[in-house]
């Protein structure tokens, strides 16, 4: 059934601490029982993509040794079944984000290419010359370029709400770019370089009083925290099932029926045609309209798996327990010399980036992994923030729930031996 589906409930299990299940959770991953360099694997490059765990490797073959069919158009058994998987996922993804319909799901390769999708199809549409798009410096490229392109190509203009030193996004200057020029506001939920958590809720509430719909970003978001656009009021919101414990090149736009309705097609072909003559086309209602081709099947299966997964935990849990990984991260790493922690949210979620005086990052992150320790080194696909914060490049450490802090405190002891070179130097 693809009507409304309320969200459910969650058990009293959702109150007990996770630390205590951690040791038992890593388990179900069996990369973490990997050596690196002769060092067992500690993994913290978790923003960039998360592992997976078995309950989604096996969905993943369980659908290509039992169901393998196309989808939507076949009627023997197969196709029949892999249409029945494909549905329930996007029902599962509905679910997940407390959508209201499952027909506001679109299944897409994740949210770079969601935040493509709406400046083509709702963007296009919509701009004219002289508008304006609103985004933020702390921005992933992603969530910038697209928009830069369709201002190019409508002569319309791209309007940045800055952020204060500590890295939290200044409302009162986002209000002030809200004008009557304005057209769409587009917004991480989560910086994937800070971890600082925005007010999407404020955010989508000032831009409606202007009818300005909001996109939000929800890439360092959706495996992190509970999400519930309806609470929310955003117009869009996407996520990435690779940074979801799930497969990679699968994620889901979120979008109101109503402008869904309104969109322009993203890509055409097959699946998304109602009627095809030489002289017209019309298309099918959303969410075929935007899912053209043979979509990535096994991958929306594998994300409902880890949808399933996430939630057995459950995300209030992951949340907490997360919390206290990032406190812990935080007070080692700022007690640690030599270590600069960037950024100082409000709110911040399981994201720590930092420099080490006297250190490129690329270096440090090389002498880390020697020790088999994995962090991501660089500008994380947000040059305009770090430009904003003075730096070229930065070291980050980014959390799941399948972290210990003892793997912290060999992040920690690693940076040491990373002082140790450098400060010979």
């Amino acid at each position: 059934m693809a009507g409304s589906i309320s969200r459910p409930e969650h058990s009293n299990r959702d109150l007990r601490p996770l630390a205590s299940e951690v040791h038992r959770i890593r388990q179900d991953f069996p990369i973490l029982e990997k050596k690196v360099n002769g060092s067992p694997l500690v993994y913290l490059d978790n923003a960039a993509t998360s592992h997976k765990p078995l309950a989604v490797i096996d969905a993943l073959n369980r659908f290509y040794l039992d169901s393998n069919s196309n989808i939507n158009r076949g009627v023997h058994t197969l196709a029949e079944q892999a249409t029945e998987l494909y549905d329930e996922a996007r029902r599962r993804a509905q679910r997940f984000i407390n959508a209201p319909r499952s027909e506001e799901i679109i299944f897409l390769r994740g949210v770079t290419e969601a935040v493509n999708l709406v400046a083509s199809s709702l963007g296009r549409k919509r701009v004219r010359r002289g508008d304006r798009i609103v985004v933020s410096e702390m921005e992933h490229h992603s969530n910038i370029v697209p928009w830069q392109m369709l201002c190019e190509e409508k002569g319309a203009s791209l309007d940045i709400a800055p952020i204060d030193t500590d890295g939290n996004l200044l409302l009162d200057r986002l209000e002030k770019l809200l004008t009557e020029r304005a057209r769409i506001v587009s917004i991480t939920h989560v910086s994937n370089v800070t971890g600082a958590i925005n007010p999407v809720r404020r955010i989508a509430e000032i831009a409606h009083r202007r009818d300005i719909p909001v996109f939000i970003d929800g890439a360092q978001a959706a495996p992190h925290m509970p999400v519930d656009v309806r609470e929310m009021g955003c117009d869009f919101y996407a996520f990435s099932g690779h940074k979801l414990y799930g497969p990679t090149g699968i994620g889901a736009l979120y979008g109101r029926a109503e402008l869904l309705e309104e969109m322009l097609p993203y890509q055409t072909g097959g699946g998304s045609i109602s009627s095809v003559t030489f002289a017209k086309t019309t298309y099918k209602p959303p969410p075929a309209k935007f899912e053209a081709g043979t979509p990535d099947i096994a991958g929306a299966i594998g994300l409902a798996a880890a949808i399933d997964y996430v939630n057995s935990l459950g995300l209030k849990r992951i949340a907490v327990y997360e919390r206290e990984l990032l406190d812990y991260a935080v007070a080692k790493l700022s007690a640690t010399p030599r270590v600069r922690i960037i950024g100082s949210p409000r709110e911040r979620a399981s994201i720590v980036s930092f420099t080490i005086d006297g250190a490129h990052a690329h270096d440090a992150a090389t002498i880390l992994d020697s020790y088999g320790i994995a962090i991501r080194a660089g500008h994380h696909c947000a040059q305009p923030l770090h430009a904003r914060l003075g730096l070229a490049a930065t070291a980050r450490a980014s959390f799941a729930f399948y972290n210990l802090k003892e793997e912290i405190d060999k992040l920690v002891d690693g940076i040491g031996e990373v002082v140790k070179i450098f400060g010979r130097v």
